[in-house]
């Protein structure tokens, strides 16, 4: 996941999300991350322009999918509107993340209780100076 913050040493005028040399030299080339690469949220705030061209510049870097967590369907639409069809490369590591997933493993919900339990009180005895 992109986010946006403006990287200076690399690109003085971009926020990551939006910048071609952060999502293709850095990420892509330098720290070669070769999965499926997605925006921060589009919704925060933090980028400029409406939504819909949030979204193209996303793409337009080198992202291969943005998110949109907050607004109404209209904005949704706008978004979906500004988004191109998920082919080629994206595609392909899209589809490959897909299949990358696994079934969770069966949770013990009382002994996660437990350390749950454990690490809170751990933490306010930590926290008071009187840690065990």
């Amino acid at each position: 996941m992109t986010a946006h913050v403006v990287f200076a040493a690399y690109d003085r005028f971009a926020p990551a999300t939006t910048s071609a040399t952060m999502v293709r030299e850095v990420i892509r080339e330098s720290i070669g991350f070769a999965g499926a690469l997605m925006s921060d949220d589009l919704s925060m705030g933090a980028l400029s322009g409406s939504l819909g061209e949030r979204a193209r510049a996303a793409f337009a870097a080198g992202c291969d999918l943005v998110l949109h967590c907050n607004g109404s369907l209209q904005d949704r639409h706008v978004v979906a509107g500004a988004s191109p069809l998920l082919a080629d490369e994206a595609a392909k590591r899209a589809d490959a993340a897909l299949h990358a997933r696994t079934a969770p493993a069966d949770l013990d919900l009382a002994q996660a209780r437990r350390t749950f339990a454990a690490l809170v009180n751990g933490s306010r005895l930590a926290g008071a100076g009187m840690a065990s």
